[in-house]
Order: structure tokens, then sequence, then C-alpha cells
């Protein structure tokens, strides 16, 4: 009889393993002391099993809703969605949605870890299959809740970022930009969409997620491109291309990359100049519940930011698969710390919005949360100020609520956007709601 782990009755197998992370780590120091422009960076602390920490995937109770900060209120733009996970604002008020989830693995994929992990993605409540769609929602009374939702396009790849860029919407699927034809006002695509560049994809395809931004002439778009590991594990052949943000030239697709070493970058937005690039990067995991710091950073052309072999500049990874000192002392420490583990995804600079201070000039940015940090962190969404075109000061919480008092999720923000009349919008992928963030009227 087969008595191996893996065919043994799960529920008791997981239970003994979670109980084993259990015993990994607590943080010694708090999140804060993790977070702005000099984090500490305590020395590395590895466990036999990482700490798995993860909010189980509750959902909102009947009328439930996350808490605004002072001088702020919260409404549905729309409920009852698809693991909503990021967001496009149209400057019709029109808000383009992607529904969607990571692509399906192959049976096995990833071995032993890849097994747990897929159980604790099930436990956070992204286990779901993905819906593989853009949902357009029209607040037609402009009372803060969506009364049109349309099927935009659907048949999509795991789509997650999107651009629009004169009649043209391009949509990030897991593997390539597609370009379709759309004008403001559209409620559906019949069009069939053309490929404008290939992304790194594969069986493996860790970080899937391809997040898209247009530059202001509307001739390039920069695409975010996460690693396909944790700390290259996989060795760097299967690296190729990412843990980078690409910028491709939209006339012919081809493309380059703009700055590398950057584990897990997603959320992008312009800063306060217009020019300068910006973006939340999602950094290490497994060195304890205090390390690594994820960031808000500046992108600088050709810029190199430590990934695989250092983080926060020249601190090195000893499980990196090489040693590559003459990377590592060019490595760019990042603007900005948001504290270890706080899976910080959307970012929208306050351009256009009409929150009031002090909420006025910064960026805004969602934080998924973490799994691999005792106790937990972000779970929230928060808003860095900034002063003289740089993050000043500590981070101001605006969405909270998400965890329950037990350390149950009944949500997770994701994207951010500001819609057309200067709300903060936030995509919410275990509630299942676009939440509105407005001034009180």
């Amino acid at each position: 009889m087969n008595t191996s782990p893996m065919t043994r009755p799960w529920p008791l197998w997981i239970a003994a393993l979670l109980c084993l992370a259990a015993c990994g780590d607590m943080a010694q120091l708090s999140v804060d002391e993790g977070t702005g422009s000099r984090p500490r960076l305590p020395p590395p602390h590895t466990t036999l099993l990482p700490t798995v920490n993860i909010a189980p995937a509750q959902g909102w109770p009947e009328g439930a809703m996350p808490r605004a900060a002072a001088g702020l209120q919260v409404t549905a733009l729309a409920r009852g969605m698809d693991h909503p996970r990021w967001l496009l604002a149209l400057s019709n008020g029109d808000v383009l949605v992607a529904e969607t989830n990571a692509p399906t693995k192959p049976a096995g994929e990833g071995g032993f870890m890849g097994w747990v992990a897929s159980l604790v993605m099930k436990r956070a409540g992204a286990g779901v299959p993905s819906a593989n769609r853009i949902t357009l929602l029209r607040d037609v009374d402009g009372d803060g809740v969506a009364e049109v939702r349309s099927v935009l396009l659907e048949g999509l790849n795991s789509p997650f970022g999107m651009a629009l860029i004169g009649e043209r919407l391009f949509v990030a699927n897991a593997d390539a930009v597609l370009a379709f034809p759309f004008r403001i006002g559209d409620t559906t695509i019949r069009a069939p969409g053309t490929k404008l560049v290939e992304l790194p994809g594969g069986p493996i395809n860790h970080h899937w997620t391809k997040n898209l931004l247009a530059s202001a002439d509307g001739r390039t778009l920069y695409v975010s491109v996460g690693s396909n590991s944790n700390v290259a594990e996989h060795g760097m052949a299967v690296e190729e291309g990412r843990a980078a943000i690409w910028a491709v030239d939209v006339a012919t697709g081809a493309h380059r990359v703009l700055a590398s070493g950057l584990r897990n970058p997603v959320g992008m937005a312009w800063g306060p100049d217009g020019r300068t690039l910006w973006t939340v990067v999602n950094e290490r995991d497994e060195l304890g519940s205090d390390l690594v710091p994820d960031y808000l950073s500046s992108v600088r052309e050709g810029g190199f930011y430590g990934w695989p072999y250092s983080y926060f500049g020249p601190n090195l990874d000893a499980r990196a698969p090489a040693s590559r000192p003459d990377l590592v002392a060019s490595a760019i420490v990042p603007d900005y710390a948001l504290g270890p583990h706080t899976a910080s995804l959307g970012l929208a600079w306050s351009k256009g919005s009409t929150l009031p201070s002090p909420f006025t000039e910064g960026m805004f940015i969602g934080q998924h949360g973490s799994w691999n940090r005792r106790p937990h962190s972000g779970y929230k969404v928060i808003f860095v100020p900034f002063s003289g075109g740089q993050p000043t000061g500590m981070p101001l919480d605006v969405l909270t609520g998400f965890l329950s008092d037990e350390g149950r999720a009944f949500g997770r923000p994701v994207g951010v956007a500001i819609d057309a009349r200067g709300a903060l919008l936030v995509a919410d992928d275990v509630g299942n709601a676009v939440w509105r963030v407005s001034k009180p009227r």
C-alpha cells in the first residue's frame, strides 16, 4: 500500500504541515520598522519549513464592507464579481475590470512545494478557475453603484493589465499583449485581438500577472513581468526576460528591457512630474517574518534592482544560484520600503483624485496581504505621501477591515485606480467586489 505523504488523507496531512510551518518564526519587528526610506533589515532567519500564516478566505458577511479612513466614505461600485483583480478607469466614467486568476498548471508541476503552494492558495481564496474576461461597469446615475455590467471581452488567457491608446484597447494576457478595437462608450468587443508581443509564459509561469502602462505620447507600452520563482531556484534559464519591466514599441512590437532585478513588479504609475515611472515590487519570501520588505521605487532606465542575488541594494541572498558581485555592486536601493510580505500590488498616483487632505499628493497602494509572516501584514489600502517628488513620512491607512478578529480574510485588495469623478476604486478579489472610496456627500 502506498503511504507516501502525497497519498495520505489530505486534511490530516495539511494540518500536520501547517502545524510544522507554524513553528517557523515570529516577527521581531513591527511592519512600520520595515517601512520607509530606511527600513530595518535584520539578519535572515530561515527555517526547515517556511512560515505559513495565510488568512483563510471567508468573503464579506451580508451588508459588511471595509472601513474607510476618517473623512472618507466607501461604497460598493459592484458586488458578486468573479475574482476581480485589476482596473482601468475610462474618461467617460466606465470602469474595466479584469476578472481573472492564474492559468491552469500541469498536474504535478513544481513537485512537493508546488503542491503545498497550490493548497495554500486555495485556502487564501486564490484556487478558483480564472473567469478569463474583462467586464465593463457603468454608473449611469452617479450614485456610486454600477447599474450596467457588460462582458466586454471573454475567452482570454488570465488577463491582467489594460491600457487604452486612441481607439485600441491593449490587454496583457499571461503570455502575450493583445490589441482590440475599442471606442469609449462601447460595452462589448466582438473583433478578435491582434498580438502585439509575446510575453514569458510557459508551464511554470510563477508570477503570471503582466501589467501595462502607456507612455504619455502613446508610442510605448511598459510591461511588468515577474520572476518565474522565489529566488531563481529553477535556474536562470527560465528567468529570461523576467523580473523586469519591458518597454514595447506600440507600432512594431519591438521590445527591450527597461529595468531588471525586480522580482515581481506589478503596479506601475507615472509620478508627480508625469515622466518618472514608479512601480511596486513584491520581494522574496522564506527569509523570516521580518524580511524582505516589498517596496515602491522609481524606475531608472538600465537599472538593476538586485534580484535574485541581493535585496534592498547590496544585501546578499545566499540562496541565489550563483554569485554576481558585479551586479550586486550596481544594485539600486529602492526609494521606499512597504513592509515585509505585504504583497503590495496596486498602484495609483493621486492626480485627478478629489479625496481630501491628507490624501492629496502621493501614491495609493493596494496591499494584498501576507502568507509568509506571523503576524499578518498588508490586507489594506494605504497612501504614501510625497513631497518634492519623493515619498516621505509614514503611510496612511485608506481602507482597512479586510481581516476578521480571528484572522480570516473578508477580502483582499489588489488593483487601485482613480475614476473619472476623482474617487478611488479598489478591486477586491476575495470579496468579489469593486469598492469606491470618496468624500462624504
